[in-house]
């Protein structure tokens, strides 16, 4: 029983430490990148904006308090006064220190189809900023391929250095071997030797790259890399050549900003109906008779509707919609310069996919035959036909061509993913 949990928690630690694949480091990069913040703070200024337009109808409540003194106010002529003096009626007038404590309401009616305006456009705002965060995310995707692809890379010739030293320690042995039975010198032993110590310098210094890509990777994802090796990934080709990147949807996004600009456009040149009530304490009050016989304070109101109509704003109305109609145009240019550039790559990693592979159809075959000439000329060495600097040469064409097969098997699968990335599929 013992034994029983001590495997199924070993195996339970090999699987907690599964190589990462591509997809997983895509996602965790981009959730670690500080821009993906972006979007809640879009989202806030969103729903703010729409706040805002929607207590548009909200009545809007006003109060006021005022004090003045003026240099004139409203008299009586001099034969009016004299005749109320003469039925004894004593009536100052309007004093010039006047006081006023007032509440104004008003109620939309119709305004002409602003507060609808100002949603589309907060939302259509909203949604260009997103379009924006998303081509900037997308754009990091191709940086976690690179560094990727280049770890893959990097871990094959890793791999073939690995195999180069291995090849070159039997190879010295077997010469060791024939020094000591008298049929190889010591200049053999030393040339392997000093092949042996640059394979493992050349090893030094790709590890040492491999780390700094790793280093780089692990930066961009936030995360320590859970495996020595990464997962490489299948080979899935595009299913079609239709592009869906996220700078179509910025476009797209840009247009429905222009319509609801135009939109707004439209409405500034319509008129406005509100309800209003206005209620106020003070002196004067509506009725200056009562005002000029008394100083009393009064409580006064009045209610009504109100239209105001901005003429002015036809003035410049074309000239906004034809400004525009400039950026329409931009947008559209823009949009034909995105579409030509993805055909034109599209194209190349067409073209790079195809040759690739051709080369690979013709590197397992020059793999075997170079193996099978490795293999003929260690028996050579061993029979004295051949010299060890000859041996040497052939090691090397041998390692060559293996690592050019997984360089090749490698680039093939780094352009399908770059198709692939240029497509958004």
């Amino acid at each position: 029983m013992r034994r029983f949990i001590l495997t199924f928690i070993a195996i339970i630690s090999i699987c907690a430490t599964y190589a990462q694949t591509l997809d997983e480091c895509r996602q965790l990069a981009r959730e670690h990148y500080p821009e993906i913040r972006q979007y809640d703070l879009i989202n806030a200024t969103e729903q703010y904006n729409l706040s805002n337009a929607a207590r548009a109808w909200i009545p809007q409540i006003k109060l006021s308090a005022q004090a003045s003194y003026q240099s004139a106010t409203p008299t009586y002529p001099d034969a009016f006064r004299a005749f109320i003096s003469a039925n004894g009626i004593e009536m100052d007038g309007i004093h010039k220190d006047q006081y006023k404590v007032s509440i104004d309401i008003t109620q939309n009616i119709w305004d002409g189809g602003q507060s609808k305006a100002d949603k589309s456009l907060a939302q259509a705002e909203a949604t260009e900023q997103r379009s924006h965060t998303d081509v900037s995310l997308y754009q990091l995707q191709s940086r976690v391929d690179d560094l990727y692809f280049g770890i893959l890379l990097l871990d094959e010739k890793v791999a073939q250095t690995i195999t180069l030293i291995e090849v070159l320690e039997s190879n010295l042995k077997r010469v060791q071997t024939c020094f000591d039975n008298g049929t190889a010198q010591q200049s053999d032993i030393d040339i392997i030797e000093a092949e042996l110590l640059t394979a493992r310098q050349s090893l030094q210094q790709v590890e040492a790259s491999r780390a700094n890509y790793r280093q780089m990777l692990e930066i961009f994802i936030g995360t320590n890399l859970t495996h020595d090796k990464l997962e490489r990934p299948d080979m899935n080709e595009p299913t079609s050549r239709v592009s869906a990147r996220p700078e179509l949807t910025l476009f797209d996004a840009q247009q429905r900003k222009l319509d609801a600009q135009r939109n707004m456009i439209n409405t500034s040149v319509m008129p406005r109906f509100s309800a209003f009530a206005q209620g106020f304490y003070g002196y004067p009050g509506l009725d200056m008779f009562k005002s000029m016989m008394s100083s009393e304070w009064r409580l006064d109101g009045m209610i009504g509707v109100k239209m105001s109509w901005n003429i002015g704003a036809f003035y410049t109305k074309n000239n906004d919609i034809k400004k525009l109609d400039i950026k329409q145009q931009q947008i559209d240019i823009q949009r034909d310069v995105f579409l030509f550039n993805s055909d034109l790559q599209t194209s190349h990693e067409d073209s790079e996919i195809a040759r690739l592979r051709k080369v690979i159809d013709d590197d397992d075959r020059i793999v075997e035959l170079r193996h099978r000439v490795r293999i003929a000329a260690e028996s050579q060495l061993t029979n004295g036909v051949i010299d060890t600097t000859e041996l040497l040469k052939k090691i090397s064409d041998e390692t060559i061509a293996k690592l050019n097969k997984s360089s090749h098997e490698i680039e093939l699968l780094q352009a399908t993913y770059r198709l692939k990335n240029i497509l958004n599929q």
